[in-house]
């Protein structure tokens, strides 16, 4: 069971940033006392229409942390995502080129189930996963400054997914949405919908005063979109699975659900760059770069 934070636990400074093309929220994570710092999901800017890509939105986290004083020591991915393009890749060779030095880009061990499993589609080739200095064992402690953090499994959305406890702040991914809007599906490869709803479980036993940080938020209902909520909300008011829902009743709603949903628009370039955690692929013997389509037999 994840050990959470107590009364005196270190609260990170959190500075949101959201992607409005995508609903991706990513974040700037900030210990106050030593001003290291780790980005949480950051985001290519990326036209299916055109194939162009930019860097607009992820240098904005960049641009934030110069102007506080911050040090980027992470790049924190909590899953392969497939409805947006990663932008740690570029984040990090544009920290390099800056400063001499690169942090750590980084993500789950499961990264590798994920892989053998697209690996075919997209004809990566065999072997470790590139692009990822630090892949995080179930439950590892590292730290962000003087700021405890621990990587916690949470696999049903996808294999490899992850949430951060970062001092009294929990980044989660897509395991849970705002509470309007539930959780994430569970229907792409190696997704399950009785092992989302276990790995929340163990997300519900941390303090109900823990900052929840979600990945998505599409606006629900026509609000604004919004990012940050509490596992004690979460454990109320979360439309799919409250504190007293029962597995079968989640499951049951959840592969319903799912069922009713379209693939999502991006899965296809999204994952032959995330994959490599965000690095695009190799340009072709013309410079120019391509990302793969593939598809049925006719």
């Amino acid at each position: 069971m994840p050990s959470g934070p107590d009364s005196n636990a270190a609260a990170p400074q959190v500075r949101a940033f959201h992607h409005r093309d995508t609903g991706t929220w990513s974040y700037l994570v900030a210990d106050p006392a030593t001003r290291a710092a780790a980005i949480v999901d950051p985001v290519l800017d990326f036209d299916p229409r055109s194939g162009r890509t930019g860097l607009a939105s992820a240098a904005a986290l960049l641009e934030r942390a110069r102007d506080d004083g911050l040090r980027i020591d992470w790049l924190l991915e909590t899953h392969a995502h497939a409805d947006h393009l990663s932008g740690a890749h570029a984040l990090r060779e544009r920290l390099r080129a800056q400063a001499g030095a690169a942090p750590r880009l980084a993500i789950g061990r499961r990264i590798g189930e994920v892989r053998r499993v697209f690996a075919p589609l997209f004809g990566l080739p065999d072997g470790a996963e590139p692009g990822f200095d630090h892949l995080f064992d179930d439950d590892e402690d590292f730290a962000i400054g003087s700021l405890p953090a621990r990587a916690i499994p949470v696999p049903g959305h996808t294999q490899d997914s992850l949430a951060y406890l970062i001092g009294d702040a929990l980044f989660v991914g897509d395991s849970l949405f705002m509470p309007d809007s539930g959780t994430a599906r569970c229907d792409f490869p190696g997704g399950d919908a009785a092992m989302l709803f276990q790995s929340i479980q163990r997300l519900y036993r941390l303090p109900d005063a823990t900052r929840v940080f979600v990945c998505h938020d599409y606006g629900q209902g026509g609000r604004e979109p919004a990012c940050e909520t509490s596992i004690g909300a979460q454990k109320r008011d979360n439309l799919h699975v409250r504190a007293d829902t029962g597995e079968a009743e989640f499951v049951a709603l959840r592969e319903a659900r799912d069922r009713s949903l379209a693939v999502p628009a991006l899965i296809l370039p999204a994952l032959q760059v995330n994959l490599r955690g965000g690095a695009l692929p190799e340009p072709e013997a013309n410079g120019v770069r391509y990302l793969k389509l593939p598809l049925d037999q006719l």
